[in-house]
């Protein structure tokens, strides 16, 4: 099978040698997507403005695939702080959807200014 890098305007250009997402036959990943506005590159500030568009980026990528929330099968969310944990789960509902994809929750510490950023694996139906 080939792999397919993805690549749309919806989301910001990556920043090093990665794509926005790969895909392999029925298999997309969407790299870890940062909440900056696709336009202009910057950064959009608060947690929840964060995490919308951080997952607007995500969505925009996997539509790239051919794909919605509704294929992914795991999320990896990266916190900055665990006080933004509940917003992030508010907000992440909206567009995960029910049954809830498999999620893993980390915190670390990501570039200046970001406070969330998002991965998602997700699986195609057979053709």
């Amino acid at each position: 099978m080939e792999k397919l890098a993805l690549k749309t305007g919806g989301a910001p250009d990556p920043i090093a040698h990665y794509s926005q997402g790969a895909r392999i036959g029925r298999v997309v990943q969407v790299s870890g997507q940062m909440p900056a506005d696709p336009a202009t590159g910057e950064l959009v500030e608060g947690i929840e403005a964060q995490v919308r568009r951080s997952l607007d980026n995500v969505v925009a990528v996997l539509a790239e695939a051919g794909a919605t929330f509704a294929d992914v099968v795991m999320t990896r969310v990266w916190l900055t702080d665990y006080a933004h944990f509940r917003a992030m789960d508010e907000i992440y509902r909206t567009y995960a959807g029910e049954p809830a994809p498999a999620r893993m929750t980390c915190y670390v510490g990501l570039p200046p200014g970001m406070l969330v950023e998002f991965d998602v694996l997700a699986v195609l139906e057979d053709d």
